[in-house]
């Protein structure tokens, strides 16, 4: 299990510096596509640019298993008279973590500009609301790294409105198996997916239930996985809550009971949860008020199946996020232990 575990650590940093924010995956769903043939598994995309994966079972039962690959990020909205970019927002970052955040400003024609995100009261040597104006969209700017002092400067670069802001994640593994980056949410998951991939590939095993991994693209704005290939049912996997009412920490696997969504079809969680327990994995069940998940947009999307939600704990969520390789641990058992099931 440690070489599957280094695998999804060293996938997941790969994917955490690729920039995916929801509406701009191409790129990183080619790589997907790319590592899914590598374990003999097909890889199809839907009209919007999801990935399919068919992983072949031993019954007629098919199981819908999904992470999605997009991720939080802006677009410029607009420029300043002097020269600054205004942004708009593609998800919901805590956007004062981004005060002083480095970012790529990528225009249509393929051209890159280094800026840094910052309040509109950025120096305390000049604005005496410097550590107390609000951290938002609208007080906020990017300060792009070219000598520009006009909105005419700004668009004889080639930056327009529409043209896609990348955060840096600050990707970091440390000795004591911490994992820590922005957009943890969902990419660590779907590493996870494809450690479960490598696993069942090299060892010879096919699960039982036919398998339709799904790689999301626009998770992050609602309708990721609105359309699913037909499933009897389906787990997203994607991050736990760890936070205050909850009992997930990073070193577990959590089982979400619920979320904004409704509640997780019962069956479902309460086989996990049976399945954590007679594996002695460390786990949670907790229920998330703030959240949604690919089988929340695959419901709303007029689905029939049943649905369950787990996911390795994550801490300080749409922010500087972190887990552990023992969380990752007992979400990939737990996936095992699940496509054992007859």
């Amino acid at each position: 299990m440690k070489k599957t575990i280094d695998y999804v650590m060293k996938f997941a940093k790969e994917l955490l510096q690729m920039p995916s924010p929801s509406g701009y995956c191409h790129l990183i769903i080619e790589r997907i596509c790319e590592e899914a043939k590598r374990f003999g598994y097909s890889a199809e995309l839907t009209k919007k640019g999801n990935a399919v994966i068919t992983v072949p079972g031993r019954t007629g039962r098919v199981l819908g298993l999904s992470g999605h690959v997009d991720t939080l990020g802006a677009m410029v909205r607009s420029v300043s008279a002097d020269g600054g970019i205004r942004f708009t927002t593609i998800g919901s970052p805590i956007w004062p973590t981004l005060d002083g955040e480095y970012c790529m400003i990528q225009t249509r024609e393929g051209r890159q500009f280094t800026g840094t995100f910052l309040s509109s009261s950025p120096a305390s040597h000049v604005f005496k609301d410097a550590g107390t104006v609000e951290r938002s969209p609208e007080k906020m700017y990017v300060r792009i790294d070219e000598v520009v002092h006009s909105a005419a400067d700004v668009a004889a670069l080639g930056i327009a409105p529409g043209d896609y802001i990348f955060f840096d994640p600050k990707t970091i593994l440390t000795p004591a198996g911490f994992l820590k980056s922005r957009f943890l949410d969902d990419k660590i998951s779907v590493a996870i997916l494809f450690g479960l991939m490598k696993r069942l590939h090299e060892t010879g095993s096919v699960p039982e239930p036919t398998l339709k991994i799904v790689i999301s693209t626009y998770e992050e704005v609602g309708h990721g996985a609105a359309w699913m290939p037909a499933v009897d049912e389906m787990i997203a996997v994607d991050m736990g809550c760890v936070g205050d009412d909850l009992g997930c920490t990073e070193e577990m696997v959590s089982i979400c009971c619920k979320d904004s969504s409704g509640p997780y079809d019962y069956r479902i969680t309460s086989e996990l949860v049976r399945l954590a327990k007679e594996t002695g994995l460390d786990y949670a069940c907790d229920v998330y008020p703030y959240y949604g998940s690919d089988v929340s947009a695959a419901l709303r999307g007029g689905q029939d199946l049943r649905g369950g939600l787990i996911g390795p704990g994550v801490h300080a969520s749409h922010g500087m996020e972190r887990t552990h390789a023992k969380g990752i641990e007992n979400t990939l058992r737990l996936l095992l232990a699940y496509l054992s099931q007859k």
